[in-house]
């Protein structure tokens, strides 16, 4: 058997064994595609400068105060943006972002909830093919070896399509929709070309889904640049975690965040953003995440870790301070959504995705084309 016919089984088998599930995230991935400016799109009522007589915004206290007396809860997470007609952002669990006016207190209300859930649930899906808590590390595994058997697809697919004879009439009639075709060679020319054009994004966006999928490949990625991989995540405080076992609820502490929040500020001159997830009060440090952009690139992010009794800085990693393997690794989580490269990224990664979805169509057709001896 020649290396291109082994090759050709390869593909076609693995299509097959995993071209429902690859279906499902690509469909799932072209439509997260905008996920950030849909919501901000359906916020953009709660927008607007601030009056005359409120320009001076609030201390972060006061407005945790307004969330709290109103849902009766302390908030997972608050950010603050740096345009004043942006308003604070209070987060709850995952579900759910309530809207504050940062220079009134006001509660203006939850943050696009119906556009929210729908990508909440198009990330189960994407993830976890909409599984349940209970049987996610299950459905997780079943992603990641579809993911790792996607790339395979991406690899070989290149080394298909090139013809045994290289000519101008060749390459054209693998990489141009041809007009006037049907059934088997409208498929097999649809396959081709898009899988042609999206061959490099493609890859990215499955290369970085199996780092994300695995932990030996995430590994991986820090040893080849000659960096150390990162330790697991620390613990639970013991006596948080004996609460948490116990079904107590462990409140999150609020106090003292003003001096910790101005503090934060002074750290980065032009920030436009910082969050700070709020966790229980201990004696641990308290960390927020500075952003000098727009949200969509690692590389303008930075975290501030402070004492949370006498705001002393105890740790400062600008993306500069990382090593190779950290930096590499933080910039593939965006090129899997192409928020790295801004709203061109994120509409090639939204074609991209598409287009996987439709050669999964058209893979799976000329399978059963082949199988069945039909035209």
């Amino acid at each position: 058997m020649s290396w291109r016919k082994l090759l050709f089984w390869i593909h076609l088998v693995t299509g097959c064994t995993a071209g429902a599930i690859i279906l499902v995230m690509s469909v799932t991935g072209s439509l997260l595609a905008f996920k950030r400016q849909v919501i901000n799109w359906c916020d953009r009522d709660y927008r607007s400068p601030p009056s005359a007589g409120n320009a001076a915004r609030l201390p972060v206290e006061a407005m945790m105060a307004a969330i709290i007396a109103q849902y009766h809860a302390t908030p997972s997470a608050i950010t603050i943006h740096f345009d004043p007609a942006e308003p604070a952002e209070a987060v709850f669990g995952r579900d759910h972002v309530f809207l504050i006016d940062s220079h009134t207190g006001n509660v203006l209300g939850e943050s696009a909830p119906r556009a929210r859930l729908f990508f909440q649930q198009m990330e189960n899906w994407h993830r976890w093919l909409g599984a349940g808590t209970e049987k996610r590390a299950t459905a997780r595994a079943v992603t990641g070896a579809c993911n790792l058997g996607f790339l395979v697809l991406v690899i070989s697919g290149p080394f298909l399509w090139m013809p045994r004879r290289w000519s101008w009439r060749s390459v054209r009639a693998v990489a141009a929709f041809q007009r006037g075709l049907s059934g088997r060679a409208r498929d097999f020319n649809w396959h081709n070309v898009i899988g042609i054009w999206c061959a490099l994004p493609l890859f990215l966006i499955v290369l970085s889904g199996v780092v994300m999928s695995y932990s030996w490949a995430n590994n991986l990625l820090y040893r080849v640049t000659g960096s150390e991989p990162p330790a697991q995540r620390a613990e639970l405080e013991p006596r948080q975690r004996e609460q948490t076992r116990r079904g107590e609820k462990v409140e999150p502490g609020v106090a003292g965040l003003d001096r910790l929040w101005a503090r934060a500020e002074q750290q980065v001159t032009g920030w436009r953003s910082v969050t700070l997830r709020i966790s229980p009060p201990q004696r641990a440090p308290i960390a927020f995440t500075i952003d000098t952009g727009g949200g969509g690139r690692p590389d303008q992010r930075s975290q501030l870790t402070l004492n949370r009794s006498t705001a002393e800085l105890v740790r400062w990693e600008p993306f500069s301070s990382y090593n190779t393997g950290r930096r590499l690794r933080s910039w593939l989580r965006f090129l899997h959504t192409g928020e790295a490269g801004g709203i061109g990224g994120q509409t090639l990664a939204g074609m991209a995705s598409t287009g996987a979805a439709v050669l999964v169509g058209t893979g799976l057709c000329l399978a059963w084309r082949r199988v069945f001896k039909r035209s």
